[in-house]
């Protein structure tokens, strides 16, 4: 049997977060989702803190709690590679997944996905109907071309097509009203013709390969050769005594008790906050430096 899942190494790991960003691109997620989260950690008190990053994708798990709690069996475990996916078709909305998950990796869609992506949508007479690709609507900014049959430039076309088992949309951005979280690529695993199945966007931009995708129950997978690599370190999971097993093990020591979180766990999460942003950009530091001071 496969089960797909990670090993994180939290030794390497920096706390770049070119995962969250090469995620969101290739999930073409919206404001406010990220399916990949770094946390940042602060332990210690000054002057003697070490600060910690920590990736948190979905993980997996071989006993999802989030589907025990969905009730139209649109959250569910795919047998094939034990991946944990959401059927947009079923899914209701009605966020029981979000509850029923101890790791906090659910988003609701509130809005329609074209209007929820970044930089679109915005409220002024001035640029109602703007992208961050420019003014216009998306059909005259695609021409008479009309290159990815229409799809906007955020759009992956890979996410209008169906999963297996069900033949459903499983990927991508969520329709209004449903749910969504991290799928591990399932659109990579699932068309091996991209030449990128058996990769996720997060473990393939990670700079210093901190990220190991693969078969955890292969021991010559990438992730268990690294766990054998790295045997002398120390390695757990997140929240075990849940009894939902995780499939993502971390390399490195976990947070102790008296850590702090450097930013909260909701920062950026609120699709609102991130259009208030987008209109009122925060003003750049000035780089000037005044010579003699």
């Amino acid at each position: 049997m496969t089960q797909l899942g990670m090993a994180i190494d939290l030794e390497r790991c920096y706390g770049c977060r070119a995962c969250m960003e090469a995620c969101k691109v290739e999930n073409s997620t919206p404001r406010g989702a990220f399916w990949m989260h770094v946390f940042r950690f602060e332990e210690g008190e000054y002057p003697d803190t070490e600060q910690t990053n920590m990736p948190r994708p979905c993980q997996h798990c071989s006993e999802p709690s989030c589907a025990s709690a969905c009730p139209t069996s649109a959250r569910f475990k795919r047998e094939e590679d034990g991946i944990v996916l959401t059927d947009y078709d079923r899914c209701i909305g009605c966020r029981y997944c979000e509850i029923g998950c101890p790791y906090g990796v659910n988003y609701a869609q509130f809005e329609h996905p074209e209007d929820a992506q970044y930089g679109y949508g915005s409220e002024s007479d001035e640029h109602n109907g703007d992208d961050t690709h420019g003014s216009g609507t998306f059909a005259e900014a695609l021409g008479d071309e009309a290159p990815g049959e229409g799809k906007p430039p955020w759009h992956d076309p890979i996410h209008d097509k169906p999963v297996e088992p069900r033949g459903t949309q499983m990927s991508g951005p969520q329709p209004e009203g449903v749910m969504s979280k991290c799928t591990m690529c399932a659109h990579r695993q699932d068309n091996p013709e991209r030449g990128q199945e058996g990769t996720t966007a997060c473990a393939q931009t990670c700079p210093v390969d901190a990220i190991k995708f693969g078969d955890m129950e292969d021991p010559e997978s990438d992730p268990n050769q690294h766990l054998e690599d790295k045997s002398s370190s120390s390695t757990f999971k997140l929240l075990e005594d849940r009894g939902t097993e995780p499939n993502v093990v971390y390399i490195g020591d976990e947070p102790g008790d008296d850590a702090r979180t450097i930013e909260d766990a909701d920062t950026f999460k609120d699709p609102q906050e991130a259009i208030e942003i987008e209109k009122n950009p925060p003003e750049s530091r000035s780089t000037d430096v005044e010579v003699g001071q």
